[in-house]
């Protein structure tokens, strides 16, 4: 069995899980998100307490269903701390002549291309910009799905990865680039 699929499930005040035809779905104040789960894992919802145990009359093969323990619990896990406390990325812009503004959930940005770049975010996805003198612009986002927000930060950071030579680039607010030198010159 799986070390984490075996761990419960504690569910806060104000949240609700209900399992229906192998889909959970979770209800909370920040939203509301649903799973399909595997026929190999059986999900139990107790006491205020989720459960989940492997099938054994399944025809998945034991590796297959020790993974899928592991998954469906923490995926399930994500969503219960997704619409209870929900979750938040911040990242800045390091360049000189980087911009970052929004209207809505429709956000621009200026990143030393010929053209803007502008995105269009989900409706699950609330959005804020910054911009402040001698200081990187800085975005902000908060959802109540992990993977979408996930998915979305790793879109708008393929716009400008952060690059060794001048640390130039979108990146996560804290995270440290590690830098290389340039060619150095004169060397015979």
């Amino acid at each position: 069995m799986s070390r984490i699929g075996k761990l419960p499930i504690n569910i806060p005040a104000g949240v609700t899980v209900t399992l229906k035809d192998n889909v959970v779905s979770v209800k909370g104040p920040k939203g509301e998100l649903s799973q399909a789960i595997d026929p190999s894992i059986r999900v139990s919802i107790e006491d205020g307490v989720v459960s989940f145990s492997i099938v054994e009359e399944s025809e998945v093969d034991q590796k297959q269903k020790q993974a899928f323990h592991g998954l469906y619990r923490a995926l399930v896990n994500n969503m219960v701390v997704g619409v209870s406390t929900g979750y938040k990325k911040e990242m800045e812009l390091v360049g000189v002549g980087y911009r970052v503004s929004n209207q809505g959930n429709l956000v621009e940005f200026a990143l030393g291309y010929t053209h803007s770049i502008f995105i269009q975010l989900p409706p699950e996805i609330k959005v804020e910009t910054k911009s402040e003198r001698n200081k990187n612009p800085y975005i902000s986002l908060e959802s109540c799905d992990k993977q979408l927000l996930g998915l979305v930060c790793a879109k708008i950071r393929s716009f400008r990865k952060p690059e060794p030579y001048k640390g130039k680039g979108i990146l996560y607010v804290g995270e440290q680039i590690r830098r290389k030198s340039g060619k150095s010159a004169g060397a015979k």
